[in-house]
């Protein structure tokens, strides 16, 4: 068992002053000291302040590069409360030996419920009309469509892909997956495993839940959006650089794809004005708020003590 580290939480994550001392409880079994810092700094001089006397940091989407983990010499385990680590060094945290565990599962249900929300939401274009009546407009002959029935390729099948499908399906939506491997429960339900090109050929709607890697980086660029209906929407709750924006933007703004529903970008919100999906046709962008609901953050602060207490026990 590890003893005598020190533990920091460079940003909030969610944690108030009440759960802050129920955490110091938990860590004094390890004699180990807990601190937070209440606001959230992404400069490198406040982060390497904040980090380079502890062995152990706590931190969620800021990212972590060489520049700053090298001078942090004591830091031995990085706790990240996120899904996505790919904003973290991790070559250099293995050539140093530093673990680096993330908060997988703590945002599955509020994911899969953002993701459908966008796609009710561009279908009814809800946030048009919200605009359009507070300026005295009205329906004007415009005709939704509904999700019961229609197609939905899922791009990504873990346990985010997975619980979307169930929502669909309460939905009544049908529903094309492509995936590394299929999955005998979700054949069951129905899913019908393709290749990326037949999913993006015979989606309605298509809904990505896949994390960034090397192969996935504009997974969706003009090629893929050429597969598309000019029918189709496309959701991305996932990670920005899944999707070449300017190719997304394109699409929409010659009426080669119907609608997005964004949440995340390449970079994180505020965003520049000129981003090109601010100003792309029928499409829904939000703050990367889908991981953001009381539940999800709850839900991740125990995973993350939890990883702490599993290293520390070692």
């Amino acid at each position: 068992m590890k003893e005598n580290l020190r533990i920091v939480a460079v940003e909030p994550i969610g944690i108030d002053k009440s759960k802050e001392e129920e955490i110091k409880q938990v860590f004094a079994k390890y004699k180990c000291e807990f601190s937070i810092y209440y606001d959230r700094k992404e400069d490198e001089q406040t982060l390497i302040d904040r980090i380079a006397d502890n062995d152990i940091a706590i931190v969620s989407n800021i990212p972590l590069s060489k520049s700053v983990l090298e001078k942090c010499p004591n830091l031995k385990f990085l706790a990240i409360a996120f899904t996505g680590i790919d904003h973290i060094d991790l070559d250099y945290c293995k050539e140093k030996g530093i673990t680096v565990v993330n908060a997988s599962g703590y945002a599955t249900e509020a994911v899969s419920e953002l993701a459908i929300g966008l796609m009710l939401d561009v279908l009814r274009k809800i946030t048009c009309f919200d605009t359009d009546i507070r300026n005295q407009g009205a329906r004007n002959n415009f005709l939704g469509l509904e999700l019961k029935n229609k197609t939905v390729g899922i791009i990504g099948m873990g346990a985010i892909g997975k619980r979307t499908t169930f929502l669909l399906k309460a939905f009544g939506a049908n529903v094309l997956a492509y995936s590394h491997s299929s999955n005998l429960v979700m054949e069951r339900e129905g899913v019908e495993y393709v290749d990326f090109e037949t999913l993006m050929r015979n989606s309605d709607i298509i809904s990505l839940h896949v994390p960034l890697t090397k192969e996935t980086e504009n997974l969706i660029d003009s090629k893929a959006l050429q597969l598309c209906k000019p029918s189709a929407i496309l959701i991305n709750t996932s990670r920005g650089k899944v999707i070449d924006s300017e190719a997304l933007a394109d699409a929409l703004n010659n009426d080669r794809l119907a609608g997005a529903g964004v949440d995340v970008y390449e970079t994180e919100p505020p965003l520049n004005t000129n981003h090109p999906l601010l100003n792309a046709k029928n499409c829904i962008c939000v703050p990367h708020i889908a991981y953001a609901t009381k539940e999800s953050f709850d839900k991740r602060i125990d995973i993350v003590v939890s990883n702490i207490e599993k290293w520390l026990s070692k």
